[in-house]
């Protein structure tokens, strides 16, 4: 017995120890920042403590019963076959606790798919591995990427504060207005989950699933794909900044003169160096994944293009490849996801990087004119 006293209480120092030197141990879903996200916490917490009071007395009563009614006190069991009340009892209280949780559970599913109505409306279309934002009526749109610099990836450097959680282009939304969100993919199936909006969907090509957010107070709110969307399904997060009515405006407008000005450069003369200023840019946010930094790429599954025949000599070839992608292959088309500008940019640091040295510079005009076909 002395034994299995010291045994116990070594593993009570054990647990109380580990506790102490645990950063955190928080095991309950958060209150969240949206009318929505709280009450789905008060829905879980409502069933919770339901849950608990139902197994304290079912427990209660079966330990109540072993202890009292034990063989070493006497007990003797009773022999009946049936006994119509305790039958209509264990039918009718089960019943009346369903009924019970499913009404507050029935108000927070209508509450989460009542989409009406909305302010804004945002259609969130996910890639791999990046979501596109666009502003519908407001003519802005832009990719969200992954902002974390691939030397932490790659455990040549410490890993920052928001690790895989930080992008270079967060979704911006007013405070106090209700955003009706477009859900739906390009290639495979991914979902937009953000937990403290209470928000997870699929995003599914062909489909379009509906979901709304209204948040109280500004901020930033992180999220991820929580769906095994291919290799780089962990490098794929969601940033909303939540701001004030006012700041958003000066938002959209800044993004409105953005795109304007986007949509000028395509008519520009640039030069091979502010193309490949721009390219590699382009090539770490979106190409660097598969093809590599050296551009050596990871063979067969994402060829080279380093010393590529396609790149160095087909630059036809290489423009209808980053446009329209490679069918049957992990190769995506970005002439829906890239500017022209950007996508001439890319094309011209493929050609001209790790010693390629065509010297060629693909203009925007020359993407332009390729996806009209001239």
């Amino acid at each position: 017995m002395l034994r299995h006293a010291r045994t116990w209480l070594g593993v009570l120092f054990l647990m109380a120890l580990s506790a102490n030197t645990s950063a955190s141990w928080e095991v309950n879903m958060t209150p969240g920042v949206t009318e929505v996200s709280r009450s789905v916490f008060n829905l879980h917490m409502t069933i919770f403590w339901i849950s608990v009071v139902i197994g304290a007395i079912v427990f209660g009563v079966m330990f109540w019963s072993m202890f009292m009614h034990r063989r070493s006190r006497g007990a003797v069991p009773a022999k009946f076959h049936e006994n119509l009340t305790v039958e209509i009892l264990w039918t009718v209280i089960p019943l009346l606790i369903l009924v019970g949780m499913a009404i507050p559970a029935t108000k927070t599913l209508i509450e989460i798919y009542d989409t009406d109505d909305a302010d804004i409306d945002i259609v969130i279309t996910g890639y791999q591995w990046r979501w596109q934002y666009n502003y519908l009526g407001e003519d802005v749109s832009f990719m969200s990427n992954l902002a974390t610099p691939r030397d932490q990836i790659a455990n040549q450097a410490a890993k920052g504060e928001h690790y895989l959680l930080e992008v270079d282009e967060p979704m911006v939304v007013p405070t106090g207005q209700k955003v009706r969100l477009l859900i739906t993919a390009a290639d495979v199936i991914h979902s937009w989950w953000v937990p403290a909006l209470a928000v997870k969907k699929d995003a599914i090509p062909g489909f379009i699933n509906e979901a709304w957010t209204r948040i109280d107070e500004p901020g930033i709110y992180r999220g991820q794909c929580t769906e095994l969307c291919g290799r780089d399904h962990a490098f794929m997060p969601i940033v909303v900044d939540a701001r004030t009515p006012e700041d958003y405006a000066a938002w959209l407008a800044e993004k409105k003169a953005a795109a304007a000005a986007e949509a000028e450069l395509t008519s520009k003369e640039w030069t091979l160096e502010e193309l490949m200023e721009r390219g590699e840019r382009v090539y770490t946010s979106t190409c660097v994944a598969c093809h590599q930094a050296n551009g050596e790429g990871l063979p067969p599954m994402f060829p080279g293009l380093k010393d590529s025949d396609m790149v160095l000599n087909d630059v036809a070839a290489h423009i209808d490849v980053v446009v329209n992608g490679v069918p049957g292959t992990a190769m995506a088309a970005f002439g829906k996801q890239l500017s022209e500008v950007d996508i001439a940019a890319v094309v011209t640091y493929e050609r001209n990087a790790w010693g390629n040295d065509t010297g060629e510079v693909v203009a925007p005009i020359d993407i332009l004119n390729f996806k009209n076909g001239q």
